[in-house]
């Protein structure tokens, strides 16, 4: 198992594939220039974004988001960096950098490692593609945040045996549960827990559960942690595992099992007023209770509806990477499916945290024909608003429900407009697209939700900030100029 939290560097993961796997070797070996760029772009963003040292001290001039050169180098107090890792050292970021240092060090290894693994090729133009192919197809990680890419928990071998980008079929183990300590909501299931098998020894370690045997194969999705079933193309699973990706270790609070299936009933009810937005709704949550009645982080599962199987459906994080789809054309007719329906959501009551790992498009004929959305854990929800829209607040619990106006807005906006459309726009090159985008909220948002979106710099969430903070769990909110003022 290696050290209790694993999380191989550079050296560390050639070692490893020199031992395991050499034929990977040489292409981990040059493609750690890029994945070092890469990851230093984001984080070099982020210290001009997130105001974390005096913006005096660096050379040069603000990076463009999104746009990730091989050749990216960094400027701090005159001195030219080449490693996100060594800047994040040089620049002193706080008590918490050496937390920060180990997960870029990570992040980059990762990184190099999905570069040297590609995809035999990208799609095809106007050739179906499944949605596990087009989940597994994206290398790069989070567009923004500089840990795009770490597994801490997971050493090498244990990342190319699980993680999405390196395409691997995965073997669920089904786990029994006592009945008497099986907790669920939604659509009841019997007392058999699919396990994660990086998760399983974790499991069988706490007592509470006992191993049946039985195994489900099942493809990882973009998260890791959340697979399709290889015999049930229907139903996707998200399951609990002690493994910090990007900002957060993915277990599965009491929160998530109790919200999941009420929030997917209140989604879907507003969704029905809409075009274009179907809501995957989460099914069933289950957990399992210690001997004091408390739901375990650990022991968890969610049950979710897939896209239909057989329709072309690509997560919106994936559009970047095709540009026989992504057209200025396909970006207006995308702008007119996605942002009536979230806003009229927001204008209800409903923030859904929109990005580009959440939201997904089903095309047809080469055009954006529906809008598929799932992971409620993330939503907002404002009980005023759905009052004055008449909608019954359900007992939602935890950080969902809120009064601030401001920070619904928020919700959607960091992942919609400043990460999803500044992403989309970013790739095409074309800023007159913006205009587009800013009709469409004019003719779609509520008044005052226009005029804040219209006019106000929009929030991005400050993701290294929070990996630098006493709480990292701590939701924490620069801005940036808004491209539609």
């Amino acid at each position: 198992m290696g050290r209790v939290n694993p999380a191989p560097d550079e050296a560390e993961t050639l070692r490893a594939l020199q031992q395991h796997r050499p034929e990977l070797a040489d292409a981990y070996t040059a493609a750690l220039p890029a994945a070092r760029a890469a990851v230093l772009h984001r984080l070099w963003g982020a210290l001009w974004r997130e105001n974390l040292v005096d913006r005096r001290r660096l050379g040069g001039r603000e990076p463009a988001p999104f746009h990730h050169d091989t050749a990216t180098t960094a400027v701090l107090d005159g001195n030219t960096h080449h490693h996100p890792a060594r800047l994040a050292e040089a620049a002193g970021l706080g008590p918490h950098t050496a937390r920060l240092v180990r997960e870029l060090d990570n992040s980059v290894a990762n990184l190099a490692l999905a570069y040297a693994n590609p995809p035999a090729g990208p799609p095809a133009a106007n050739t179906a593609t499944t949605l596990v192919d087009a989940e597994q197809s994206i290398l790069d990680g989070h567009p923004l945040h500089p840990c795009c890419r770490t597994r801490i928990g997971m050493d090498t071998l244990d990342v190319l045996r699980y993680a999405p980008e390196h395409r691997p079929t995965v073997q669920l183990a089904v786990v029994a549960v006592d009945p008497a300590r099986w907790h669920t909501g939604g659509t009841p299931r019997p007392p058999r827990l699919p396990v994660h098998p990086w998760q399983l020894p974790r499991a069988l370690a706490t007592g509470l559960v006992t191993d049946t045997g039985r195994r489900v194969a099942a493809h990882p999705l973009m998260s890791l942690r959340t697979l399709a079933f290889a015999d049930d193309p229907a139903v996707h699973l998200k399951t609990a595992v002690e493994v910090q990706m990007t900002s957060a270790v993915r277990t599965l609070s009491p929160a998530a099992i109790h919200n999941g299936p009420l929030a997917s009933t209140l989604v879907t009810q507003l969704a029905a007023r809409t075009d274009g937005l179907t809501v995957l709704r989460e099914t069933t949550a289950a957990t399992v209770l210690d001997d004091h009645g408390h739901p375990q982080r650990t022991l968890g599962a969610v049950w979710r509806e897939a896209p239909p199987p057989h329709a072309t459906v690509l997560p919106l994080a994936a559009l970047p990477g095709r540009p026989d789809l992504l057209t200025p054309a396909f970006f207006t007719q995308l702008t007119d499916l996605l942002l009536p329906p979230l806003l009229t959501l927001l204008h209800a009551g409903v923030a859904l945290e929109a990005h580009g790992q959440n939201t997904l498009v089903h095309i047809t004929g080469g055009r954006p024909a529906r809008i598929y959305y799932r992971d409620l854990g993330g939503l907002h929800v404002h009980p005023a608003r759905l009052a004055t829209a008449g909608i019954d607040m359900p007992p939602l619990i935890g950080a969902l429900p809120t009064g601030d106006d401001d920070a619904l807005r928020t919700k959607l906006l960091a992942a919609a407009f400043s990460t999803v459309l500044a992403g989309l726009v970013a790739a095409l090159g074309d800023n007159r697209l913006w205009d587009h985008v800013a009709a469409t909220v004019r003719s779609h948002a509520g008044r005052h939700d226009a005029t804040a979106i219209l006019t106000r710099d929009w929030p991005l969430k400050a993701t290294t900030a929070m990996r630098l903070a006493d709480d990292p769990l701590e939701d924490r909110w620069c801005t940036i100029p808004n491209p539609l003022t």
